[in-house]
């Protein structure tokens, strides 16, 4: 089986990439981070406002993506564009 070539920093990259996929189809649907936040199952904008912007290694994972395509009415592939 082939090794993956795929460093730390081009993953960084990707979800940096998420984020602001997700950030830019939240504003255009008009929900706020906290709506969203509530919407996934938080309590508080913590989780999406640092996962939007990848700040203190924060990222979305699986489950949030599904979720958040739920909510936003949008395929989960959006989010790798």
């Amino acid at each position: 089986m082939k090794e993956s070539n795929i460093d730390k920093e081009q993953i960084l990259e990707i979800y940096k990439k998420i984020g602001l996929n997700v950030k830019k189809l939240r504003q255009e649907k008009g929900i706020s981070q906290l709506a969203l936040s509530l919407a996934i199952g938080h309590k508080a904008v913590g989780t999406v406002s640092m996962a939007e912007l990848c700040t203190n290694n924060k990222h979305f994972n699986i489950e949030h993506l599904v979720k958040i395509a739920d909510v936003l009415e949008v395929d989960v592939c959006e989010f790798f564009k």
